[in-house]
């Protein structure tokens, strides 16, 4: 949890220079919630912008009920998991996808566990196999892949489409993302209801994403 803290403290000055002067700026996004205590998964959703792994939220319904609310990525490495903490079969990833939380395949250690030339395929294609996921699924999935990443604001756009900033269905662009607006504005509807429960009907639902 200390970790969390101390790289975002070194991280933050600089960080806030680059931005102020229009450069590309470094997000936060450390392995957490592998294995271990949950308590630095309450750090890195104090401080960080995604994260990779995350399955010990499965212990944790509040904090999952929190990730969801914030959409905090969750690069999950089923593969990985499997391998060294958590059989596949009590992966929490068809769980949290089912809920909404902002979740991706990921590979860990693709020279390790992986056996083909192509790890992250066989993430998915394994993911599909095992938790019977549509291709709807996977394009959604794949969708929240490019949010999650560091690339530029252009290639986000070739990959997404030039409203991708825009939530709900306003941002999709069904050619570039293969996944249908229904499914879009299902997710974006349940998350603004949920926001506004919190908030007792209060909430301020910014019209952009932060990329």
């Amino acid at each position: 949890m200390l970790t969390h803290f101390v790289a975002y403290i070194i991280l933050s000055s600089p960080l806030q220079l680059r931005e102020s002067k229009g450069l590309p700026t470094i997000k936060l996004r450390p392995h957490c919630g592998e294995a271990g205590d949950i308590d630095h998964l309450a750090a890195a959703f104090l401080l960080c912008n995604n994260i990779s792994h995350g399955i010990t939220l499965r212990k944790s319904p509040v904090l999952q009920y929190l990730y969801y609310l914030a959409q905090i990525g969750l690069a999950m490495s089923p593969l990985s998991n499997n391998y060294l903490f958590l059989e596949i079969d009590r992966n929490p990833f068809p769980t949290f996808f089912q809920r909404g939380l902002n979740v991706s395949l990921s590979t860990d250690d693709p020279l390790q566990i992986q056996y083909t030339k192509e790890p992250l395929v066989e993430e998915y294609s394994v993911a599909a196999q095992v938790w019977k996921l549509s291709s709807c699924d996977l394009c959604e999935i794949a969708r929240n892949s490019v949010y999650q990443s560091g690339f530029s604001h252009e290639a986000k756009s070739h990959w997404l489409g030039n409203k991708y900033i825009l939530r709900g269905p306003e941002g999709n662009d069904i050619h570039k993302t293969n996944v249908p607006n229904l499914r879009i504005a299902f997710r974006h509807e349940t998350w603004t209801e949920e926001m506004q429960y919190v908030y007792s009907g209060n909430a301020r639902i910014p019209e952009e994403i932060d990329p």
